[in-house]
């Protein structure tokens, strides 16, 4: 049997604000298990930090019950944070500190005997591509480099389950690529022999392809949730890719037709989603329209969805 080492239920967290009562986390459940890496996407306001922050224990919850590892958050929240690690979206390094400096101050924090911390540190900085810029001021990294030190910081304690707020958020593809293969490193061969799991936050679509399973969050609930190619089955059939000039119009044309639900530019293409699975009808009179409308149908035809299309379509779900 799987080892679940996230389990919650019926997580729930309000805030009020101007407008009343705001209900940032609403019955929120999942597990998570060892060797697992699973991401929760969502548009921004979703409830996906919230969330994570309760996991930690940085917010208390209203309602709802959650473990680490088998440790109760609400009865024992030191033997649950002790087995975290939590990367959020603004990692705060101390600039005028070295890189060694910085995590060695990190382990301390989280107990480790001064006779184990520096062997710690230079493994964890080495596993993350650090080590040779140990002696580095923090303020002299670059955003890439300080996640990856972020990271490195919330790896030091051994934790057996990680927790990262949109980790790669402003960094470049080269450096979002490097990270995620130190996440899928850890969760298949975890240094200290036991299972690790991972919890995210993405806003890069290409980034959820890469979970095992995804969360989808709104409006503080978790919707619909599975894996990357089971979400995408969702949408089977139902997405067509346009090409053709001028775009506006043929967006326009695009957009009157019955059976089309939404449509979206990608590149030099559009994207449209279909409210059936009967495509053929929409093509024909996507080619009949076009000409009308002063346009150029160069081509049309269904295509695989992306995650992205599912991310839109769920995100434009109605309650």
């Amino acid at each position: 049997m799987d080892e679940h080492l996230i389990e919650a239920h019926d997580l729930a967290k309000s805030f009020t604000n101007r407008s009343g009562r705001v209900h940032a986390v609403d019955g929120v459940s999942l597990r998570v298990s060892a060797g697992e890496i699973y991401g929760l996407v969502g548009a921004d306001g979703a409830g996906k930090t919230t969330t994570l922050r309760l996991l930690i224990g940085a917010l208390k919850m209203d309602a709802g019950q959650a473990a680490i590892a088998g440790h109760n958050i609400r009865t024992h929240p030191e033997s649950a944070r002790a087995l975290t690690g939590y990367l959020s979206q603004r990692f705060s390094l101390y600039e005028d500190l070295t890189v060694m400096e910085n995590i060695r101050f990190f382990a301390e924090v989280r107990g480790l005997p001064a006779a184990d911390w520096q062997p710690r540190c230079l493994e964890i900085l080495d596993f993350v591509g650090l080590l040779e810029f140990k002696d580095r001021l923090a303020g002299q990294l670059s955003g890439g480099m300080r996640q990856k030190l972020g990271l490195a910081s919330a790896l030091v304690a051994r934790p057996r389950v990680l927790l990262l707020d949109e980790p790669t958020t402003g960094v470049d593809p080269v450096t979002r690529q490097d990270f995620w293969q130190l996440i899928i490193r850890l969760v298949a061969a975890p240094y200290q022999g036991e299972g690790v799991c991972v919890l995210i936050t993405t806003p890069y679509m290409d980034e959820a392809a890469r979970c095992h399973r995804l969360g989808f969050m709104r409006l503080g609930k978790i919707t619909t949730e599975g894996a990357p190619a089971e979400l995408r089955a969702l949408l089977n059939d139902r997405i067509l890719e346009l090409r053709g000039s001028p775009l506006p119009e043929l967006r326009q044309v695009a957009a009157q037709d019955p059976d089309v639900a939404d449509v979206r530019t990608f590149g030099d293409r559009l994207h449209l989603r279909l409210k059936t699975t009967t495509s053929a009808a929409v093509i024909q009179r996507l080619h009949a329209a076009a000409p009308a409308a002063g346009a150029v149908l160069s081509g049309v035809r269904p295509i695989p969805p992306s995650l992205e299309d599912v991310f839109i379509a769920l995100a434009g779900q109605e309650d």
